[in-house]
């Protein structure tokens, strides 16, 4: 399933759309020229999401190589990253990212639009609220169960954390766009404060 999160951390389902249908073997490099095409083409962010999960869900079926990292999350932080593309002043990360079990992530937006694809394992994304717009306090507002072949987008202030769930690691392709750290933050729910993260 393709779920949305909006910027006030709303779910709703993902309104995709096609993007130039390619036959033959979709590879990173095509997947990058075309999310770098519906960039250039498409400023509004939601639109954006729904042109690059279907491309997104076809890299994963086409790239089998994708879940075969060997990533093995560090013991004191709980995951661990690798990066298949980052290039400086292009708007686009493009990570596998690898979780413990037990793992939980501070509460957190991205500052930018992003997706998370799973590959493996299971997640639960419970998702926040700010009280009032701009206010440190959030609460707690929905909440995603994804396992293997789920998606979630999350618009720039959309605000959550993340639980693995079950005794195996959880695996995700992780794409973003150019991160804004000034609007990049972590919430204490307990002490009501907001850090630039």
């Amino acid at each position: 399933m393709h779920w949305l999160v909006d910027n006030h951390s709303n779910i709703l389902p993902l309104a995709t759309k096609p993007w130039r249908p390619y036959r033959g073997t979709y590879r990173l490099y095509r997947f990058l020229t075309d999310v770098e095409d519906i960039l250039a083409a498409t400023p509004d962010d939601q639109e954006r999401l729904g042109l690059i999960c279907p491309l997104l869900a076809r890299l994963i079926q086409d790239s089998f190589w994708l879940e075969l990292p060997d990533l093995t999350p560090d013991p004191e932080t709980g995951w661990a990253i690798q990066t298949l593309y980052d290039e400086p002043e292009f708007p686009l990360t493009v990570q596998v990212v690898a979780w413990n079990p037990g793992s939980v992530s501070p509460i957190h937006n991205h500052g930018t639009w992003g997706v998370v694809a799973m590959l493996s394992g299971q997640e639960r994304h419970p998702l926040w609220q700010r009280t009032a717009e701009h206010s440190e306090r959030v609460i707690n507002h929905a909440e995603l169960t994804l396992g293997a072949g789920d998606m979630v987008a999350f618009l720039p202030s959309a605000i959550h954390s993340l639980h693995t769930l079950g005794s195996e690691p959880s695996m995700s392709l992780n794409v973003y766009g150019e991160t804004d750290f000034r609007r990049r933050w972590e919430f204490d729910p307990v002490h009501h404060t907001a850090t630039l993260f």
